[in-house]
C-alpha cells in the first residue's frame, strides 16, 4: 500500500462512473462533484445553499435534496482506501538458472510537482510581485496603443476610400454628438430654414402651444384668487 501525500481515496463504483474519477484526493473529488452539479444545474434557484439531486445522485446519496455543507459528511461512507499495488511474481528455487533471472516492474507514483513550488515562491516574492505589476502595466499600455492605432487606421482607410462621403458622415456624427453633449432639443440646422415652419404639423403645434399657455395663465389666476379670498 502506497503512502499517498496528500491522502487519496477510492470512490464508490457508482460515484466513480458518474464523475469519471477513480482514485483522487478529497478536494479533487469534491470539486468534481461540484462541477457535475453546475453542469447539470442542480443548485436550487431559490435556496442556493441546497442541491436538488437528480436520479443518479439520489441513488448514491439516498436523498432528494441536500445542503452544500452536507457534501463532505455524505461523501465519507463512499470513500475507501486506494487499491494496493499487486505484483505477480513467481519465485523459482530449483534448477541451475534459478538465481540468474531478473524481472523489472514499473510502478507509477505521484509526487509533488517541483515547478509548482517554484511558481509559489516566485508569486510570493515581493520583487516578483513588483515585476508582475510592471509587466501588467506594460501589457495594458501596449493594448491601448494597439487599439488607438487600429482606430486611426480605420479612420484613414475610410477617408481614403471616399473622402466626400466620409466627411459628410463625420459631420453628421459630430453634430449628433454635440447635440447630445449640449442637451439641444430639435434640429438647429433644419430650424434655420423658413420652410421648416410651413410643414403640416406647424399649425397644430402653434395651437397646442397657445393652449398650454392659456391653461398655465388660468392656473396662476385661480391661485391668486384663492389666496385673496
Amino acid at each position: 500500500m502506497l503512502d499517498y501525500q496528500p491522502l487519496q481515496f477510492k470512490l464508490d463504483s457508482r460515484l466513480a462512473r458518474l464523475l469519471g474519477v477513480h482514485t483522487q484526493t478529497r478536494p479533487v473529488i469534491i470539486n468534481s462533484l461540484w462541477q457535475y452539479i453546475k453542469t447539470h444545474k442542480l443548485q436550487d434557484k431559490h435556496e442556493r445553499e441546497y442541491i436538488n439531486c437528480d436520479k443518479y445522485l439520489q441513488g448514491i446519496f439516498q436523498v432528494n435534496k441536500m445542503k452544500f455543507a452536507e457534501i463532505p459528511q455524505r461523501l465519507h461512507p463512499l470513500l475507501m482506501p486506494p487499491d494496493p499495488i499487486v505484483i505477480n511474481h513467481t519465485i523459482v528455487v530449483e534448477g541451475q538458472d534459478a538465481g540468474k533471472k531478473t524481472s523489472c516492474y514499473d510502478i507509477e507514483v505521484e509526487v509533488d510537482d517541483t515547478l509548482k513550488q517554484q511558481m509559489n515562491s516566485f508569486l510570493l516574492s515581493t520583487q516578483s510581485q513588483q515585476e508582475i505589476s510592471s509587466l501588467d502595466t506594460k501589457i495594458h499600455d501596449t493594448v491601448e496603443t494597439i487599439n488607438q492605432l487600429k482606430t486611426n487606421r480605420e479612420f484613414l482607410l475610410q477617408f481614403a476610400k471616399s473622402p466626400q462621403e466620409f466627411i459628410n458622415n463625420w459631420l453628421v456624427s459630430q453634430t449628433r454628438d454635440l447635440k447630445v453633449m449640449t442637451d439641444v432639443v430639435g434640429n438647429p440646422e433644419e430650424e434655420r430654414n423658413s420652410d421648416y415652419f410651413f410643414q403640416p404639423w406647424s399649425q397644430e403645434a402653434v395651437c397646442r402651444y397657445f393652449y398650454s399657455k392659456v391653461q398655465q395663465r388660468r392656473a396662476e389666476l385661480e391661485q391668486i384668487l384663492t389666496k385673496a379670498n
